[in-house]
């Protein structure tokens, strides 16, 4: 066998990284690159530019000259401004519990890290986000999933099924991706108990807060003796449409945020200033998600209505995805992305990225231009029905 470096090159990488699975998503925006003729229902980015506020700030702190690092926390104004913003979702929590990280996704990997050692259980209901299990895994953690089909809702009842499992953590994501459920405060308080009962730390992945056409979010560290529990997660990526930005942030309980601290610092230094102040005015224009929210409720009427004559589908509670059943149609969750992809030029993300028990559904975005969404659908419906099925 070549050798490079003395080592085999079967050695070079790290067993657990050569174990993990490549992304499913990541294959499929992959297909989509350099095809302008495609109709891309498949990455879930906002099709709204930032806006032009937020954009104007960014771009005078570049003329003032500011591209400095900041401190690892964040810019004090910006953690300071996050703390209030969260008592809209119910939550009280001080600025020296928040830290600006480079984006949900860091902030997920570093509380993964801070809290799983080798051999630690993490509860996770599917199908959800793929970065949450292979997180676990490189840790040494048991990502222990929880399929949650057809309803996709976690309940008290399904998570007391795993007792066993001693788990230290559970993931939850809501509104969630890929399926858009949402919870009430009543079933959250449900979900708490088991929390309780199975002395569970949550890491609440609550990035489309604001993207909820049900009613306000409510976060589970709003709960009645759940704040030492929970650590929450948010950005500014897609409520506020500055996914290149690269903000997020995370509010934990003190204990665990030292323990996040110590690896952010180490791996990140800081989020980008310039992202940073753009974030501070960001949180001053909320009259700009509202409305782009009330523009992807609409889009979300649509899609559900005209996906909902050929296909078994759950209205979606918040985010900007669909998740119909195309099981129907006899073909696999990739097999029908590929031949839509293929014979339709429409990209859609199938269900089974999202864990195994989204296998005979796929994902839809619906973060794209009303224009293209009423032909995307019209090409889905058409593909269908040339298949026989639907």
């Amino acid at each position: 066998m070549r050798k490079t470096g003395g080592l085999p090159l079967s050695r070079r990488l790290a067993r657990r990284v050569e174990e993990l699975k490549p992304s499913g998503i990541r294959r499929f925006f992959d297909l989509v690159v350099g095809r302008d003729d495609v109709i891309s229902l498949g990455v879930g980015e906002p099709d709204f530019p930032v806006p032009w506020r937020i954009r104007e700030e960014m771009i005078y702190s570049l003329e003032k000259g500011y591209t400095s690092y900041t401190s690892n926390l964040g810019l004090p104004e910006l953690r300071e401004g996050i703390a209030e913003y969260y008592t809209r979702f119910g939550v009280k929590a001080l600025p020296e519990q928040v830290m600006v990280t480079s984006g949900v996704s860091e902030g997920v990997d570093i509380a993964i890290r801070a809290l799983i050692e080798p051999g630690d259980a993490a509860l996770i209901p599917e199908p959800c986000y793929v970065s949450y299990k292979p997180l676990v895994e490189i840790c040494g953690g048991e990502a222990v999933t929880i399929p949650t089909a057809p309803e996709f809702r976690l309940t008290y009842e399904m998570l007391m099924q795993y007792r066993d499992a001693k788990a230290k953590i559970l993931v939850l994501n809501y509104p969630a991706n890929p399926t858009g459920v949402s919870y009430s405060k009543k079933e959250l308080e449900e979900i708490a108990d088991a929390v309780n009962e199975l002395d569970l730390i949550v890491l609440s992945d609550e990035i489309y807060a604001e993207l909820t056409y049900t009613g306000r979010h409510v976060s589970m560290a709003a709960l009645n003796g759940m704040e030492d529990r929970v650590v929450i997660f948010n950005g500014f990526s897609k409520a506020f449409a500055m996914t290149g930005m690269r903000v997020g942030y995370v509010i934990a309980p003190p204990d665990i945020f030292a323990g996040m601290l110590k690896i952010h610092q180490y791996c990140m230094l800081c989020a980008p200033i310039t992202g940073q102040i753009g974030a501070i005015e960001a949180l001053r224009s909320l009259d700009e998600v509202e409305r782009m929210r009330a523009e992807y409720m609409r889009r979300r009427n649509f899609v559900v209505k005209r996906l909902s004559e050929i296909f078994e589908i759950k209205k979606p509670e918040g985010a900007f995805y669909a998740f119909p059943k195309i099981s129907s149609t006899g073909m696999s969750s990739e097999e029908f992305a590929e031949k839509l992809l293929l014979e339709k030029s429409v990209a859609v993300v199938p269900g089974n990225a999202f864990g195994e028990c989204g296998e005979g559904y796929v994902r839809l975005a619906y973060a794209v231009k009303f224009e293209k969404l009423k032909e995307a659908m019209d090409r889905i419906k058409e593909f269908v029905e040339e298949h026989g099925e639907g």
